[in-house]
């Protein structure tokens, strides 16, 4: 009899605890046995998800579905990649090129290839011109730049015989660093060495950043 008691009594008690979690109404908020688990509070920009507990529409002037979907431009933005500055300057950014990337006020080029070699053999195919204007300052930069990065294994004349190879030569045949000086290498594009600086190649890592 006191099993049957302590039973009823769980039962009456568990009973009134789920029927005490009710839906949300308009000035009810309801109860959730683990709130925000059940019904998200979070709002996705240009997404649409209707679900029941969502009262939008009844008290919104605007559908949500409306509001959801993707709209024009916010005025005066600037689309990605673009330099700004006056059509004269576009030319010195590169901008005027064919399949040109033009460069933003901050400097960074956009990327736009995966890191496959069908993407590598499309940035090669279509990265031939040089956004950056060649001046003596930015051969001087990129010259420090390769000394800091690149000679290191590439060697100062960019021959393949740099410090690593010099010290014992660790590299096998396969795995040497490239001798930048050889035809093949002087006749690619400048995709080639852009991707390769990206994405690395063989045993070179990434210099994306």
């Amino acid at each position: 009899m006191k099993l049957f008691s302590t039973l009823l009594v769980a039962a009456i008690f568990a009973t009134v605890l789920t029927t005490g979690c009710g839906h949300a109404g308009k000035n009810k908020t309801g109860k959730e046995y683990m709130p925000d688990m059940g019904v998200s509070v979070a709002y996705e920009a240009n997404k649409f998800v209707d679900y029941g507990r969502n009262t939008w529409n009844e008290e919104s002037v605007k559908p949500r579905k409306e509001l959801a979907m993707h709209n024009l431009p916010v005025a005066h933005a600037i689309p990605r990649g673009y330099a700004g500055g006056p059509s004269s300057m576009k030319a010195v950014h590169g901008m005027d090129k064919l399949n040109s990337i033009a460069t933003p006020p901050n400097g960074y080029v956009p990327f736009y290839y995966g890191n496959t070699p069908d993407e590598r053999e499309r940035a090669i195919a279509e990265i031939h011109n040089n956004p950056f204007p060649i001046t003596d300052k930015a051969l001087a930069t990129g010259k420090n730049l390769y000394d800091i990065n690149c000679a290191i294994c590439h060697g100062k004349k960019a021959d393949g015989n740099g410090t690593l190879a010099e010290d014992g030569n660790p590299f096998s045949d396969v795995t040497a660093p490239a001798n930048l000086m050889m035809d093949r290498f002087i006749d690619q594009s400048n995709g080639f060495y852009y991707y390769t600086i990206m994405k690395g190649r063989n045993l070179m890592g990434a210099f994306y950043d």
